[in-house]
């Protein structure tokens, strides 16, 4: 819930993290509520998801594995987060929610 921290990453958006493809297995601290933790990353369907789970679940290794900040900056309104993950992201990067 909202007393969580939320792990948001300092310079994500400069970062070029590496990110996973393919298909990936989630950590059980990331998804443990289906039988199956599979997602394709191919997918954006899929790709969507991972990043809602891992922004309102994971850790900053978390972040920085999975999760490409061009994807959220072409998604971010279309994600179904948490308000207090939602807020603490913007507050970290306004650039989110400019969609010029």
């Amino acid at each position: 819930p909202s007393s969580r921290p939320v792990a948001v990453p300092p310079n994500f958006d400069a970062a070029g993290n590496v990110t996973v493809m393919g298909r990936v297995e989630l950590p059980v601290h990331l998804w443990w509520s289906e039988p199956s933790r599979s997602f394709d990353m191919e997918s954006v369907r899929d790709r969507k998801r991972v990043c809602e789970l891992v922004l309102s679940e994971g850790d900053e290794s978390d972040v920085l594995h999975y999760v490409r900040f061009e994807d959220l900056r072409a998604w971010w309104t279309e994600l179904f987060l948490p308000r207090h993950v939602r807020e603490a992201w913007e507050m970290a990067y306004p650039q989110l929610t400019n969609r010029h």
